[in-house]
């Protein structure tokens, strides 16, 4: 679908073609681009991978660790 856009297809062509979202398109257009390194307003899926979650919650290691105290 990245190389059909690349190519000049538009998303919402291949979208009624494919049936994905035209949106879930350029996502995935955006993404590669990212990956690529045509550009860099946003994480790579590596950088995405290694970023330290925040908001998550402990796991149950963790809580039976702090239960026990």
């Amino acid at each position: 679908m990245v190389e059909l856009v690349r190519v000049g297809r538009s998303p919402e062509e291949l979208a009624k073609e494919f049936q994905p979202s035209a949106q879930s398109i350029r996502v995935w257009v955006r993404q590669a681009d990212l990956d690529g390194g045509r550009r860099a307003d946003g994480l790579t899926w590596v950088e995405r991978l290694i970023k330290p979650s925040s908001g998550l919650r402990p796991s149950k290691a963790s809580a039976r660790k702090s239960n026990a105290k």
